[in-house]
């Protein structure tokens, strides 16, 4: 077939001009497209990358987990959802942080783009101010509230979300507390600016954290059958919290 035989230059001119939905068609169609596209540091990743993402998020260190250009593009696709989130929170112009406003009695949560339903997943989560009285991040259905009078463990707060506490280290699932977590000694509280992983199992119907690469145990079991969304909670005004999709666990 002649369009196998395509040199490297022509397909980065012929794909930087497709969606990044037909680029998955197109490494169907033979063995040379199919390596052409494997490549997550080619230039056609580049100038996908290079127009959806701001300039701001691919300077900073803020994507230093996700190396390829292919995994920061995928990670915007995975990132806070603008349409999706409290009135009282924002996405910021990086694309990857939200900011809640300084609004007092109100709780705020914000949700990802898309949901997982089967697979492994793994992102990473953190403050980037204070955690305030309650800061939960965790997981929810689309059926969870995203605000709520007072201050409350929201993701958590009722049966379609799954939380945990950083500021108590409490894990909460339809309202009521379901123990402590990490099960260790003098658990270390959370200090702003650490990166937590979050790992959603769909095969296993469970969900874990992991600390300075340290995992931490399972957090909930019997996760339900259906879309399952990276989601937080915030209570603290101006404060700002980043989530960066990572992929499969690296242990699977």
């Amino acid at each position: 077939m002649a369009a196998a035989r395509l040199p490297p230059h022509v397909l980065e001119t012929l794909f930087s001009y497709l969606d990044i939905s037909d680029l998955r068609n197109c490494s169907l169609v033979c063995k040379n497209w199919y390596k052409f596209l494997n490549d997550e540091n080619n230039d056609v990743w580049r100038l996908h990358c290079v127009r959806k993402l701001a300039e701001e998020a691919l300077k900073s260190d803020l994507l230093s987990n996700v190396p390829t250009y292919k995994a920061k593009l995928r990670a915007f696709y995975h990132s806070w959802n603008p349409n999706d989130c409290s009135r009282n929170i924002y996405v910021k112009p990086n694309g990857f942080t939200i900011h809640r406003n300084p609004v007092a009695q109100s709780t705020d949560a914000a949700r990802g783009k898309i949901g997982f339903r089967t697979g492994r997943h793994c992102w990473e989560v953190w403050w980037e101010g204070p955690l305030g009285t309650v800061a939960v991040i965790g997981l929810a259905t689309k059926n969870s509230s995203m605000q709520v009078q007072g201050y409350v463990s929201l993701v958590g707060n009722d049966d379609q979300s799954w939380g945990w506490n950083l500021v108590d280290n409490h894990l909460i699932h339809n309202g009521d507390s379901q123990g402590n977590y990490p099960l260790l000694n003098n658990a270390p509280k959370y200090q702003v600016g650490e990166r937590i992983r979050v790992i959603l199992d769909c095969e296993d119907n469970t969900l874990a954290f992991e600390k300075n690469y340290e995992f931490l145990g399972v957090a909930f079991r019997g996760l339900p059958d259906t879309h399952l969304y990276p989601s937080v909670s915030a209570v603290y005004g101006n404060t700002e919290v980043s989530m960066v999709y990572l992929g499969p666990p690296l242990d699977g």
